[in-house]
């Protein structure tokens, strides 16, 4: 289809179900979607095979393949690091990039990760997880890794986030995650605007724009941005 890359994940340490279903949401007349997964995942053995499967395809599926990595739900805030890490150093040899992903409003705690004192210990911990599982790589030949955020962030912790991101020299960072919110010119049913989860699609357009402008200004211009959309049209 022309893609540039795809992106895996999130996976968690150990595999678990996610959210009971039903847990996705048509808005049709929004084009929008409300979900909340809540990482359902098969775990890093299993995650680590299929990328291992793709490796030894390489040469006749080229492309670029991005590693999405959560923490499982049963692991608290203060553990969170080790979660990751794992991830880091599991999948860093087959990942062309990784993504910490702190921005799901489907486990609970998870956006606390945001905080600037707990996102600069855990993105340290994934950095030195995975220059120390890559050393041999110069550090160029490592993948670069990035952080997700929620589009819900306001001006104070964007810029915490900014700060962070410089501080440890972050390579990049992905707006956005879905969002918590629910516009008020939505216009499906609101039984189904009521469910609980993240929602994207065309009402996010506005929220989400706003919130990587905001991010680029923050970072100084020193921090690659990569924008999450939707595909609406074929």
């Amino acid at each position: 289809m022309g893609f540039g890359f795809v992106e895996v994940g999130s996976v968690t340490p150990e595999p678990q179900p996610g959210n009971p279903k039903p847990r996705v949401f048509r808005l049709i007349k929004d084009r929008a979607v409300i979900n909340r997964y809540g990482f359902n995942s098969v775990g890093l053995e299993e995650f680590e095979k299929n990328l291992k499967a793709r490796e030894s395809q390489r040469e006749i599926r080229p492309g670029v393949v991005g590693v999405n990595l959560g923490k499982n739900k049963t692991t608290p805030e203060a553990d969170a690091g080790v979660d990751y890490s794992k991830g880091a150093v599991k999948l860093c040899e087959y990942a062309d990039y990784i993504v910490v992903n702190v921005s799901s409003p489907n486990t609970p705690g998870l956006r606390n990760l945001q905080g600037k004192d707990p996102l600069r210990s855990l993105l340290g911990s994934v950095v030195s997880a995975r220059d120390s599982a890559l050393a041999s790589r110069a550090h160029d030949a490592r993948p670069p890794v990035l952080v997700k955020i929620a589009p819900d962030l306001d001006d104070h912790n964007l810029r915490d986030v900014a700060e962070v991101v410089m501080e440890l020299g972050i390579d990049g960072i992905i707006v956005s995650n879905t969002t918590v919110g629910r516009p008020d010119n939505l216009l499906s049913s609101s039984d189904v605007v009521r469910e609980a989860g993240g929602l994207s699609g065309p009402p996010l357009r506005e929220l989400s724009t706003k919130i990587l402008s905001e991010t680029y200004r923050f970072a100084s211009h020193s921090s690659k941005s990569q924008f999450s959309f939707s595909v609406l049209t074929p």
